[in-house]
């Protein structure tokens, strides 16, 4: 079976120039963590340092950072007692639109994992794509990288087409990141009978402030530009991005701890963040709807529409359907950590915080045992990612264990 890429007028190919799907699909699989494999992505890592650019967009020096070799041997460590593993073969990866290096994480997860990937990349054409396969391109020059690059096939295409159903025919495992409604579509996709699929849909984060602690707090304003870089640097779009914020404390140091953390967050946004004149009326809009299913709640009066906060009088078990871009959040306070619990449900993925400790936050999990929640990071963590995901351990998942007796 020949694989033409050229009968699909549709779509773009994004690397290599020249691509050979028949030659990737041939590929045998690697073993996970293969040392070409982790010397390959510290040469991206060197020429992604090299490029002015990547100082420019935080997400791109952050990925050549994680990109290492010294990272990469110590994430290894973690599955040096993992047995005996394989790639499973062929992964396709259909990234999100609205987060520009997500495609090059799970492109990430699939090489160290074994595989060759298929990759579509957002349909918009972001800077920092641009700066990745810049730096891809360099490093299929050098001859003694062609080899490990041909597992490598970056495609853009738009949703009107049937390259879905065509690269979903191929592939081992697929890789779904996008909200339900993508998901759903996607999955009317076939895929071979042994393949699986790998989904990251809509999920809903929140934070948790320690008022007690947080007035102690001699740099305040630090706090809150780790909180703005968790939220409006991708408009509050990100699965990881909270929306809720939980206060903890005695009544007076919460309204404290509130009164000073909007003052210094404000301050940043003010400075650093541009909102779109429609934001306005999607938060007014999103503030009647929130009233109607929500009685009880109370706007806490602003200068201008770059922040919006939204008191709750209680913690309505459908606070994840309350949910606007760009600066809008809902806030609580909580007597304890036990009261958050029974709200928590399938939709929650990722808990940020300030002010508490480990003991506290792993006691509460091994007690509430919440059927959502995935990640607990500290406040401007939020957006790290882990080889484990959402759940998934993803060396694992997109590698298959075999015996021998």
């Amino acid at each position: 079976m020949t694989h033409m890429l050229k009968n699909f007028k549709e779509i773009k190919t994004i690397y290599p120039q020249e691509p050979d799907l028949d030659l990737m699909i041939k590929t045998n699989p690697g073993v996970p963590f293969d040392e070409q494999c982790v010397d390959f992505l510290n040469e991206l890592s060197v020429q992604l340092y090299k490029d002015p650019r990547t100082k420019a967009y935080p997400d791109v020096a952050t990925f050549a950072f994680f990109c290492r070799k010294a990272n990469i041997l110590q994430l290894k460590s973690n599955y040096s007692h993992g047995g005996q593993r394989i790639g499973r073969g062929l992964i396709f990866h259909v990234a999100p639109s609205n987060v520009p290096l997500n495609f090059a994480y799970s492109l990430l997860c699939g090489l160290l994992s074994g595989n060759s990937n298929i990759v579509r990349v957002p349909s918009k054409e972001f800077v920092q794509v641009g700066i990745i396969c810049e730096a891809l391109h360099k490093i299929r020059e050098k001859e003694e990288s062609r080899g490990f690059s041909s597992r490598i096939l970056l495609v853009r295409y738009d949703h009107q087409t049937n390259a879905t159903d065509y690269f979903s025919s191929l592939c081992d495992v697929r890789i779904i990141w996008g909200g339900d409604n993508t998901i759903e579509t996607i999955r009317k996709s076939k895929i071979p009978p042994r393949s699986f699929d790998v989904t990251f849909a809509d999920r809903y984060s929140f934070c948790i402030i320690n008022a007690d602690e947080y007035i102690k707090e001699p740099t305040p304003d630090k706090i809150a530009q780790s909180f703005y870089n968790d939220t409006y640097l991708f408009d509050q779009n990100a699965c990881t991005a909270p929306h809720l914020v939980i206060w903890l404390g005695s009544s007076s140091d919460v309204e404290k701890a509130k009164n000073i953390f909007w003052h210094e967050l404000h301050k940043i946004v003010k400075e650093k963040y541009h909102v779109q004149p429609v934001i306005a009326v999607d938060k007014l809009s999103s503030f009647y709807g929130q009233s109607l299913r929500s009685p009880g709640i109370k706007k806490i009066p602003s200068q201008d529409n770059l922040l919006w906060r939204v008191e709750l009088k209680k913690l309505p078990d459908n606070i994840d359907e309350f949910r606007c871009s760009s600066g809008y959040f809902s806030e609580y306070h909580a007597c304890s950590l036990s009261e958050i619990a029974p709200i928590i449900n399938r939709k929650f993925q990722t808990i940020t915080y300030w002010g508490l400790n480990k003991k506290e936050l792993s006691e509460f999990m091994e007690k509430s045992k919440p059927f959502g929640i995935d990640r607990i990071v500290p406040i401007g963590r939020s957006m790290e990612f882990s080889l484990v995901w959402d759940g998934f351990d993803l060396i694992r998942v997109l590698s298959r264990a075999y015996e021998i007796r």
